[in-house]
């Protein structure tokens, strides 16, 4: 009967993963694909993929989601330590509200997050008179910021936990000032945990499309902003070519992720 079990359990499992993979194996197929057609293979190329590098829209989304989500990641892997930091040294009840607090953008639908910035912006905009708040490259990066920074304190606090607090006290003791014992006691100890926040980051802002869609303006708009605005004409290869980077980018970086917590794991375990 285990081994029954067993045998269901591989095959379910093969099924769903077959079910989640094979749509993205088919567009990475069709991308090389020397026909319009997404049924029928007419032969190998590489067209679409040098029709994409002299598409002028699609190069300036490019640019504009590069732009967003490095500064994105790198603002939000600041504030996120420092709140991180800040939540650690509250007591038990008030940490528990405050991760409890941290945790519901994440939980919210991305469309709810995405129209309430929007109006936010809007209102900021025109009720309050800071055109600075219309939309553009400063409300998408805000936006941006905004639901990146939760994921950064997830990323930190578990590394805040493991962290021997004994040697912070011992280095203030021994005359470091609180600067210095943060660099060098502190920071080492955090560090895998901010690296791999700041990936986090920069991969959820360039896989964002619905936050991006509502925040960003007319001459803003991100890849995923203009493939969704592709797909509501004829589907041009083009896109599958373009979504073919787009996944091999994201799949390196959770590659890179996931290979830091295995190294850091097995270090904390020899140790």
């Amino acid at each position: 009967m285990k081994k029954k079990g067993s045998m269901l359990s591989k095959v379910y499992m093969a099924l769903v993963f077959i079910f989640m993979y094979a749509p993205i194996v088919l567009l990475i197929i069709f991308s090389f694909n020397n026909s319009k057609s997404r049924a029928v293979w007419h032969g190998f190329t590489l067209k679409w993929y040098r029709s994409l590098i002299h598409n002028d829209t699609i190069i300036h989304a490019l640019e504009v989601t590069l732009a967003v989500s490095i500064l994105a990641a790198v603002i939000a892997t600041i504030l996120g330590t420092l709140a991180a930091l800040g939540i650690f040294a509250m007591k038990r009840r008030p940490r528990q509200l405050m991760m409890g607090a941290n945790n519901i953008p994440m939980m919210n639908p991305d469309i709810i997050f995405g129209v309430s910035l929007m109006l936010m912006f809007i209102f900021m905009a025109h009720s309050m008179h800071l055109q600075a708040f219309r939309l553009g490259f400063l409300t998408l990066l805000l936006a941006h910021i905004t639901f990146n920074t939760p994921y950064v304190i997830l990323s930190v606090m578990p590394r805040l936990r493991q962290m021997d607090q004994k040697q912070y006290e011992a280095a203030r003791d021994l005359g470091a000032s609180n600067i210095q014992a943060f660099r060098y006691v502190v920071l080492p100890q955090i560090k895998s945990g901010i690296i791999t926040g700041l990936i986090l980051s920069f991969t959820m802002s360039i896989d964002d499309v619905v936050v991006s869609y509502f925040t960003s303006g007319p001459t803003t708009e991100t890849l995923g902003v203009i493939i969704f605005g592709m797909t509501r004409k004829r589907i041009s290869p083009e896109i599958n070519a373009l979504c073919t980077i787009m996944f091999v980018v994201v799949l390196l970086l959770l590659l890179l992720i996931n290979l830091r917590e295995l190294r850091d794991n097995g270090e904390e375990f020899e140790q």
